[in-house]
């Protein structure tokens, strides 16, 4: 009989491995191959497939639309890695034969890099520079939880260097026409709102209805009331409503209030000058939060119940 009829003559095909449940994406993928020898054989990876690439052969975005990352939330994730694995892929594109661009999953790369992972399960695309930056910044703002600001910053550079316009935008990003124009309004605030907005002291709701007031000290003084005392967004929007900051375009001070607005506020440099004092005293962070009738409230942050002990002993000395 010959070897073509003979099954037991025939190569043996290279036995699967059935297993990696519980360990994420990257342990699929790994026992999918019986050696590493047929893994490397597989190195560079084709593209549009995913594989398993070592994270020091990825290097950053340039494109990156997102600025600021929790370093807390890093953590959690890095965790939940070390127990779970990747469970989504990142999303690259090769540069050289061991070289690549990540595209998307900068939080997984860095958490991945945390967990202390020298492999990371990575879909391969083709892209040009501009398809690249339109690909990062549109995944990024459908899946990421950017702040506004980053949302804003996003589609202004999709509109400028992709040559978009705001129709095609909207069509790119899931988005009516009006929702990226709100976006894109964000930026005409001066940078120290934009600052609050990014690092969540003020919500949306709130940026919206400082770009009501044409005076940029204006806007920057309600931002700090809105801060200092916590205001709602309906209470700012009444305020912008009955003619908050109109005064200033006449020659007035830009922090003139309507007649009727008896609220007391505390001015923010003396508000900031006391939580500098109370956290040095305490070597903890302190906020003072006034209220709307000369009331309020102080917070002290600890870390862990005896960082509370030791702070309380500060607060009362036996």
């Amino acid at each position: 009989m010959s070897d073509e009829l003979n099954p037991s003559a025939a190569t043996p095909l290279p036995k699967r491995k059935i297993g990696g449940l519980g360990r994420g994406l990257s342990a699929l993928i790994e026992g999918s191959y019986e050696t590493k020898g047929e893994r490397e054989r597989l190195v560079p990876h084709p593209v549009n497939s995913v594989g398993l690439i070592p994270v020091g052969q990825i290097e950053a975005n340039p494109y990156q639309p997102r600025t600021h990352f929790d370093q807390e939330a890093l953590a959690e994730l890095a965790d939940s890695i070390k127990v779970q694995g990747i469970i989504q892929p990142v999303t690259v594109r090769q540069m050289g034969p061991q070289a690549y661009q990540l595209i998307s999953g900068e939080r997984r790369l860095q958490a991945s890099k945390l967990a202390g992972l020298d492999t990371i399960p990575a879909y391969i695309r083709k892209a040009d520079d501009q398809q690249m930056l339109e690909m990062a910044l549109i995944e990024n703002i459908q899946r990421e939880n950017l702040n506004a600001i980053e949302i804003a910053l996003s589609y202004q550079r999709l509109l400028s260097e992709c040559n978009l316009r705001q129709e095609e935008l909207g069509e790119r990003v899931g988005k009516n026409r009006s929702t990226v124009t709100n976006y894109l309004r964000l930026l005409k605030l001066p940078p120290d709102v934009q600052i609050g907005l990014r690092d969540a002291e003020i919500s949306m709701g709130h940026a919206r209805a400082l770009i009501g007031i044409d005076d940029a000290k204006a806007q920057v003084e309600l931002f700090q009331r809105i801060v200092a005392e916590e205001l709602s967004v309906r209470r700012v929007e009444e305020l912008v409503r009955t003619g908050y900051g109109r005064a200033s375009q006449g020659g007035g001070s830009a922090a003139a209030k309507p007649a009727h607005d008896t609220t007391p506020a505390v001015p923010a440099p003396e508000l900031r000058r006391a939580e500098r004092g109370l956290a040095e005293l305490l070597g903890s962070r302190v906020q003072l939060r006034p209220g709307p009738k000369g009331n309020g409230e102080i917070k002290i942050a600890f870390d862990s119940v005896e960082d509370m002990l030791r702070i309380l002993h500060i607060l009362q000395p036996s």
